[in-house]
């Protein structure tokens, strides 16, 4: 009933998929991505049997991870018409209905050295291109054990994309991404954006020119070096600047830290949270509405610091130069002693005047520091939530307004035990992600329209 054929990974040729195409006989097909599977009993039975039962083009299933002699339970998530990253996780195995297969692969027009396979699966989704039934069908049951290879905590492969050694590897997938988007109807052409001068009358209502905007919780260890960074920074005039610190109910001696920096500066500005749920975006959202907030509103994380003291500066001069909505700069890699991390300075270069806006929808981020226009700000918002809220807000300005980049390095993200995303779990990978699929999913339908 089915044919097994090995793919050593997610990165492969339209060739290779093309070739397990043509082999294929048997009603099913079933492709690896890993060696060394070993099924629970009756585990490939079950994936026949929701395949037919679905009518899915193909079916994916939670399994167990086996490091050594240790395993854990590997679950993964329900897809998404907006889960176009091309690292989601499907885990090593996906049974296709073969017929379906073959047609989808006949249409394959273009030959990918990387992208082969994530071509094939975009394609499963395309209304117009799926021949009938639910496109990806996750089962929520461990039907079989993989060997897991990479064992690096999460935070250290959260920047494999953009890894310049990877560099090929994402052209040609941004390449896929955006030839499907304009297979459903969801491409936004280049060049094509709103006008700010809508909100140009609200300009006199500024105190200064930008904001630094600092939310922290339980951030003793870092927050008085994020705050001395903000408050290095050296603007020219007539331009000027604050800094807004918003603290969240911080119970670890924070508070503190910031009370007595701000008796010692008057251009310091510290807002305290209520009781109630704010997460980063409500606290991102508190600053910007604040009276004393500045035309434009720059990110800086509370464990992070500027690299030296013109970072505001080039934010304000990219925001002048340009009719942009938010501006994205580039950071580096450093422990906490300063010192460079690999891989180094990540420019998001994916990012372009013609595609950016399209490849927003397959990455997992736009890159950081972020600066933002606020009068158009305060028409969108921040979700209130803890993580993804960058991502949401840049996605949502990114369709239809211009984003502009600094290519120099005016950022030191800090990697260190604390960061949100050092080393998450399995269920926190999951959550994380399935909630980035669904802005996607929100921001492809608000395209689509």
């Amino acid at each position: 009933m089915i044919d097994t054929f090995y793919l050593p990974g997610r990165v492969c040729s339209t060739k290779a998929i093309k070739e397990i195409a043509a082999k294929a006989q048997r009603p099913y097909t079933l492709i690896s991505l890993k060696p060394d599977i070993e099924w629970v009993y009756l585990g490939q039975e079950r994936m026949m049997q929701v395949l037919k039962m679905t009518g899915a083009t193909m079916v994916y299933a939670d399994h167990f991870a086996k490091i050594g002699e240790t395993v854990t339970q590997a679950p993964v998530i329900d897809y998404q018409i907006g889960a176009l990253r091309d690292d989601f996780d499907f885990g090593a195995v996906l049974l296709w209905d073969t017929a379906k297969l073959k047609a989808l692969v006949a249409a394959m027009d273009t030959e990918y050295e990387f992208a082969g396979l994530y071509d094939l699966r975009l394609r499963a989704t395309e209304p117009n291109g799926q021949p009938g039934g639910e496109p990806l069908a996750h089962i929520p049951e461990y039907l079989y054990y993989e060997v897991e290879t990479d064992t690096r905590k999460s935070g250290e492969k959260l920047f494999d994309y953009v890894d310049p050694r990877n560099r090929q590897v994402q052209v040609e997938m941004e390449q896929c991404v955006t030839a499907h988007l304009k297979r459903i109807g969801a491409y936004l052409k280049p060049g094509e954006y709103k006008e700010l001068s809508a909100f140009s009358d609200q300009l006199s209502d500024y105190p200064v020119t930008a904001s630094v905007i600092i939310p922290c919780k339980n951030r003793a260890r870092t927050i008085a070096d994020a705050i001395h960074s903000a408050l290095s920074q050296k603007v020219r005039a007539p331009y000027s600047f604050n800094v807004i610190v918003v603290d969240d109910n911080s119970t670890d001696g924070t508070v503190e830290k910031i009370s007595e920096i701000s008796r010692q500066h008057s251009d310091l500005i510290y807002i305290a949270q209520d009781k109630t749920w704010h997460a980063i975006g409500g606290n991102w959202n508190v600053a910007i509405h604040d009276p004393r907030c500045g035309k434009y509103a720059i990110q800086l994380d509370s464990d992070d610091t500027y690299f030296d003291e013109t970072t505001v500066q080039k934010f304000i001069d990219a925001f002048e130069s340009g009719d942009y909505g938010m501006v994205i700069g580039t950071y580096q890699l450093t422990n906490m002693a300063g010192e460079i991390l690999p891989p180094g300075v990540i420019d998001h270069r994916e990012w372009t005047d013609d595609n950016g806006r399209n490849n927003a929808l397959r990455i997992n981020g736009l890159g950081a520091p972020r600066g933002f226009y606020v009068p158009l700000l305060r028409t969108i918002n921040y979700p209130t939530t803890k993580y993804g809220e960058d991502y949401a807000v840049g996605l949502r300005i990114s369709r239809d307004y211009p984003i502009g980049r600094i290519y120099d390095v005016v950022y030191n993200c800090r990697r260190w035990e604390d960061n949100s995303d050092a080393n998450c779990d399995i269920i926190a990978m999951n959550r994380n992600n399935w909630y980035k699929d669904r802005l996607r999913t929100w921001e492809l339908l608000a395209r689509l329209k």
